[in-house]
């Protein structure tokens, strides 16, 4: 259950008092998000800038656009979408990497035998981390099925667009069969591996799989109204009703005809919490006495693991100089910081360099899915590297 610190009433933002961030700076940030619900790009969000005991945070906004909405504070729970690919699923494949249990340069067909033919027996493990494998980029919806036993029959079923290794394709695919294999090599749920390996070590104490099974959906952003298909599929909690907001239910429908959990997306956190995940990263795999990763697994998913001739650099996991990485970079932060960006609106990006990270967590899928934020990403990447860098555009 959640303290009662969570009930949600408007807070100030924090600011750590023997460090602190020049004021006018971040002030500017302030301005541009809440610009931005002000134009109802999004109703809320929640922001937070580090670099070593500088820290800021503030909330902004409510929850919706209801009247009488209850405002956005540092423990808003969001889903936060495919941030989960960096928060669980790639951290997951490389410490099972580092037991042995899992070869990054295997064929995937060494762990899946179902999925050979159609050109997938060239494709690693390396390949699916780096969206370099030449899957499509998602599963089809039709025919209708639910569960993962279906999602990784169809997913085995796909046949590659390009040869492996050859071509740069995001792909929720690869990560939905990464999250499977955590699963078969770990013996356990994706979901509880999370929890135990990541969540509980880190201290993340809210983020989690299927929320609602731990905390009333009231201190969840809502996502999606009357999402496509939202009223007949599922989930633990029953089916919504027609015209129902995800509140707490995952807004991605594939991974909703999964169950709630994978290793696309499906994980809910608060920005607190996404925080002390960068903080490990900062402290190469190790914060608070608790080592998740070695250093080596942190280079890994941080830095560029590409095959060579891909254009776009991507760790095995983070987002390094993709076209997806240029607006939450920003305009300061260099080639070689890295992060990751989620559907719903959320951003997680780090900059080695200056040891200084920025998080932005929003529901900008609410009410129709329909509102455009990727300015207001520039914006941020842009102003987060000012802030904490000092450096002058």
């Amino acid at each position: 259950m959640l303290l009662a610190s969570c009930v949600h009433q408007p807070t100030p933002a924090t600011m750590t008092a023997d460090t602190q961030f020049d004021p006018a700076r971040v002030a500017v940030i302030d301005h541009a998000i809440e610009g931005a619900i002000a134009a109802r790009k999004l109703p809320g969000a929640v922001y937070h800038l580090e670099r070593g005991a500088a820290r800021y945070q503030r909330g902004y906004g409510k929850l919706s656009y209801e009247e009488g909405a209850d405002a956005v504070t540092q423990d808003t729970v969001f889903d936060v979408a495919s941030l989960s690919k960096v928060l669980v699923t790639a951290p997951a494949v490389l410490m099972l990497a580092e037991e042995g249990s899992i070869d990054l340069e295997a064929p995937i067909t060494r762990y899946f035998e179902q999925c050979s033919g159609g050109g997938k027996e060239a494709i690693t493990v390396r390949q699916l981390l780096t969206h370099t494998s030449g899957l499509a980029s998602g599963l089809p919806a039709k025919p209708a099925w639910q569960g993962q036993a279906a999602a990784l029959a169809l997913a085995c079923a796909q046949a590659v667009t390009h040869p492996p290794g050859s071509f740069f394709r995001y792909s929720d695919i690869n990560y939905i069969l990464l999250g499977l294999l955590v699963e078969r090599t770990a013996g356990m749920p994706l979901d509880r591996f999370a929890q135990q390996r990541i969540f509980a070590p880190l201290g993340m104490r809210t983020t989690g799989y299927r929320p609602l099974e731990r905390m009333p959906a009231t201190v969840i952003a809502p996502t999606q109204r009357g999402a496509t298909e939202a009223a007949q599929l599922p989930t633990a909690h029953g089916d919504l009703a027609p015209g129902a907001a995800l509140q707490g239910v995952v807004h991605d429908p594939t991974v909703r005809r999964m169950g709630g959990g994978a290793g696309s997306a499906g994980v809910f956190s608060t920005v607190g919490d996404v925080a002390r995940f960068a903080r490990m990263l900062m402290g190469n795999g190790e914060l608070d006495g608790a080592r998740i990763l070695t250093p080596e697994s942190v280079r890994l998913l941080t830095t560029t693991q590409s095959p060579p001739g891909i254009a776009a650099l991507r760790g095995m996991g983070m987002d390094i100089d993709s076209p997806y990485a240029k607006r939450p970079r920003g305009n300061l932060y260099s080639v070689g910081s890295y992060g990751h960006t989620g559907f719903t609106g959320c951003i997680l990006w780090a900059d080695p360099s200056s040891q200084s990270f920025y998080v932005f967590l929003s529901n900008r899928v609410y009410p129709d899915d329909r509102s455009v934020v990727l300015p207001l990403y520039t914006q941020l990447g842009t102003l987060s590297a000012q802030a904490a860098t000092g450096a002058l555009q």
